[in-house]
């Protein structure tokens, strides 16, 4: 029988540098400070002048955990910026795609709905209103 070839020096190093965080999982994902962020405002939350958010757009409020879009009739919608993959804080908008710095799922702003995978659940909407020029989210908004 052939002798076995071993391991190259990349292999054992490659392995090296992944086995620290090997079983991790979403805590491989969490917040800094090893906790996960709070996406769920617990009071309505005033996110500033309405003009902010464009018809057919949407912004992205990292601060919150939070975006906001508006469709074409001006209907706002909020959803928490929690990627429901890992619970990573999702900091990334590129036009009205969320997208993940964790594993790269990516979420459409408009609807809260998975567009790319490894996340399978859409994010967390949020009650959302305009009251006197501001956007505010959250319970009782």
């Amino acid at each position: 029988m052939p002798a076995r070839p071993s391991a190259s020096r990349r292999t054992v190093l490659r392995g090296a540098a992944v086995a620290p965080v090997a079983g991790l999982g979403p805590a491989a994902c969490a917040a800094p400070g090893g906790a996960a962020a709070d996406a769920t405002p617990t009071a309505p939350v005033d996110l500033g002048g309405e003009s902010g958010v464009a018809k057919g757009g949407a912004k992205l409020y990292r601060d919150r955990n939070v975006v906001v879009s508006r469709d074409a009739s001006g209907a706002l919608k909020a959803f928490s910026t929690i990627c429901t993959h890992g619970g990573c804080p999702i900091n990334k908008l590129q036009g009205t795609t969320l997208i993940c710095p964790c594993h790269g799922s990516r979420f459409d702003a408009a609807t809260g709905e998975v567009v790319q995978t490894p996340a399978t659940e859409p994010l967390n909407e949020l009650p959302a209103r305009a009251a006197k020029g501001r956007i505010i989210v959250g319970p009782g908004a």
